[in-house]
């Protein structure tokens, strides 16, 4: 869920009861924030009871809502302002157009990106509002200000709202939700009880201490809404003029070129739910099977006992862990976590997927057959035709999946039998095939082609293992549902996590799969 801090402006204070009145938020009106443009869709945020307080300082509250409305145009709100210094002094503020626009917090965990980078808001939750001078939506105005009696007076003036359209039916090229890293977004709005508010910057840049340490901390309060920091911040554009003061930013993309998710050998075999418990499972298996056969008249029928065994299958746990300090999960982004996990979760795929496909090589037949190091057309389709009469044979199940590694599997995009193409052969028999070297799945000469870098190490001398025939139905993967677990360890001041899962490969028939045997 992310965090928005916009300020709208107000449109109302009223100095005889101690009240500031104004529209807190506008729907669907377009303002500028520090990631950019934002806007509110209609009905994105309630009108719920909120504390006011200076500047988004919550331990500078000066008021509370009195009463919060909800209408098509956005939301309006009075806030009772307390009793205190620092409440009259906002109330003057306010009259003179010092400190005179609003400014509402909203955690987020729904928005668009219009197709000119305004951020959209559909679904948000308002947990605050602040009285700034900072302003970006300019609708909202201070129509009245009023205090108690013997406080200072105060004007009454009301300004016409000056509104910024937004355009109906604006492209969305791209929506999030339920997102996870926690931002904030602070909006620059301005509201003027007198005046219509300057847009832009400043027309000159004022004399200013340029210094590596000044330029820091206005950056950190300019994140906190403050203009002048960011007038500060501004001025400091030139990085000529300024070398050593413009920031590196470290973006949130993560560069990963390691691993993946992707589990070829598994999808290319059949695929089961683990029994709930035990470390082994038993399959019945026909051993022998009944028989049938011609009989002569009066004649006994052909009788040969059916006999089973069972096959035991072993369950097996891949793990990972990783240890690291708290001060690493508790002062660095939410992007190392979240990262952490998603490559555990790929070094588990990896790991699962290499222990599918060492059990497949290890129970496939070798072709009789030597070929080259990497086949030609001619020499391929060969093996297919004697890899897919193999397993048929000792299966009595045809071979449907064709799994290779990435090796055999750039040999495979060159191969093409009188000109057309057999590997992606989307077209009909007689036409062109289809090269996609952006694709792990296709077809060879009517398998289904599955293509993984998880291979296991070559221990066979009659076969390589970097092709292997399958028919599905002869293999099996059970596997449980993937667990996390953390651990804190309060001695060391340390937190392990570990991502582990159950699974078990079971060769109900060895010579399901049918291997190379090449040069």
């Amino acid at each position: 869920m992310k965090k928005l801090i916009t300020p709208i402006a107000i449109t109302a204070a009223d100095s005889n009861s101690r009240t500031i009145t104004g529209r807190i938020v506008t729907f669907e009106e377009t303002g500028t924030a520090s990631i950019g443009k934002v806007q509110f869709a209609k009905g994105s945020i309630e009108a719920v009871p909120v504390l006011l307080n200076l500047e988004h300082d919550r331990t500078r509250r000066i008021g509370k809502t009195l009463s919060i409305e909800a209408n098509e145009q956005g939301i309006d709100a009075t806030f009772k302002i307390a009793n205190t210094t620092a409440g009259t002094d906002a109330l003057v503020e306010a009259s003179e157009g010092l400190r005179d626009g609003f400014s509402v917090e909203v955690y987020f965990d729904e928005y668009e990106t219009l197709k000119d980078g305004t951020v959209r808001i559909i679904k948000g939750e308002m947990t605050g509002v602040a009285l700034t001078s900072e302003p970006a939506i300019r609708s909202a105005r201070v129509e009245q200000v009023a205090a108690t009696e013997g406080d200072p007076e105060v004007s009454d003036s009301t300004v016409e709202p000056e509104v910024t359209p937004t355009t109906e039916g604006d492209e969305v090229d791209n929506t999030v939700t339920n997102a996870e890293t926690v931002e904030t977004v602070e909006a620059a709005q301005s509201i003027t009880a007198n005046a219509k508010p300057a847009v832009g910057g400043w027309t000159t840049k004022p004399r200013l201490e340029f210094t590596a340490a000044k330029y820091l901390e206005n950056t950190i309060r300019a994140s906190l809404g403050e203009e002048s920091a960011r007038q500060y911040v501004a001025a400091a554009d030139d990085t000529t003029d300024n070398a050593g003061l413009v920031p590196t930013r470290q973006l949130t993309e993560v560069i990963n070129g390691l691993a993946n998710t992707t589990r070829s050998a598994i999808d290319a075999i059949s695929r089961g739910a683990l029994p709930d418990a035990g470390m082994s499972f038993e399959i019945p298996k026909i051993t022998t099977m009944p028989t049938v056969a011609e009989t002569a008249e009066a004649g006994s029928p052909s009788e040969t006992d059916q006999a089973s065994s069972f096959l035991s299958v072993t369950v097996k746990k891949y793990a990972g862990q990783q240890k690291f300090s708290v001060e690493l999960l508790d002062r660095t982004s939410p992007l190392f976590f979240n990262e952490l996990l998603s490559n555990m979760a790929a070094a588990y795929a990896k790991a699962t997927d290499l222990a599918v496909y060492t059990a497949l090589a290890a129970g496939a037949s070798a072709d009789a057959t030597t070929l080259t190091t990497y086949p030609t057309a001619s020499e391929l389709l060969g093996f297919v035709s004697r890899g897919a009469a193999s397993v048929y044979s000792n299966t009595q199940g045809f071979a449907k999946n064709i799994l290779a590694n990435t090796s055999q599997w750039a040999n495979l995009m060159t191969l093409n039998e009188s000109g057309r193409p057999i590997y992606m052969a989307s077209q009909p028999s007689n036409a062109g095939g289809v090269v996609r070297p952006d694709s792990i799945r296709g077809n060879v000469a009517g398998l289904d082609l599955f293509v993984t870098a998880n291979v296991p190490t070559d221990n066979n001398t009659d076969k390589d293992d970097s092709i292997l025939i399958i028919n599905p139905s002869a293999y099996t993967w059970y596997e449980s549902p993937t667990y996390r677990l953390r651990a804190d360890v309060i001695a060391s001041g340390e937190i392990s996590v570990s991502v582990y899962g159950y699974g078990a490969i079971a060769t109900k028939i060895g010579a399901g799969a049918f291997g190379i045997n090449k040069t």
